[in-house]
């Protein structure tokens, strides 16, 4: 059965074009290792780009989008599948239903509110899927600083670490993806 990638990106393309050549990098990544690529279901910004680059490589593409967003985000059905929720919290769930993995892109608060609560899930042990921050052009360092931040004032304690892989280039990602998932299925 394939392995699911949810990627959390932007709805727009930012101020970096190295933003977008990563997201057309990790769409063809994820199909090039016969994953499905799991997403917000848009066609515009990072978002649209991941995608289009995933199945232009062959993969499969899973759009999963609240039915108030379909106009705003452009849902297509170019998708290998395109699924219509009602809300934001389904959204999320069923994202998360459908992922063996998670990979932060740049984006705004959505991509950092989907990402964190990534995080606090690893933290609270709900979950021991990977969590990949792609640190493109040093867009996530400031919250890698300030999780550092945290874990130095004592809110993020050892024995409740939020555990997350960092890749600074696409290239690294499914290595690491690869790698942690091997991890997982070894661990007690």
């Amino acid at each position: 059965m394939k392995r699911g990638v949810c990627v959390y990106c932007g709805s727009s393309l930012g101020g970096d074009p190295r933003y977008a050549e990563a997201a057309d990098e990790l769409g063809a990544a994820i199909a090039g290792m016969g994953a499905r690529l799991v997403f917000g279901g848009g066609d515009r910004g990072l978002m649209g780009r991941v995608a289009r680059a995933a199945m232009d490589a062959g993969g499969e593409v899973v759009g999963i989008i609240p039915k108030f967003l379909k106009e705003r985000e452009q849902a297509s059905h170019a998708w290998s599948e395109l699924v219509e929720v009602d809300n934001m919290h389904q959204r999320k769930q069923l994202m998360f239903d459908r992922a063996d993995a998670f990979v932060a892109l740049p984006g705004g608060v959505g991509t950092l509110e989907e990402l964190v609560e990534q995080l606090t899930w690893v933290q609270l042990e709900r979950h021991r899927k990977p969590v990949l921050i792609a640190d493109i052009a040093g867009f996530w360092r400031p919250l890698l600083t300030l999780m550092a931040h945290m874990r130095m004032e004592g809110f993020i304690r050892e024995e409740f670490e939020a555990r997350y892989l960092v890749a600074e280039k696409v290239a690294d990602v499914p290595e690491m993806l690869t790698l942690a998932w091997d991890r997982a299925a070894i661990a007690p």
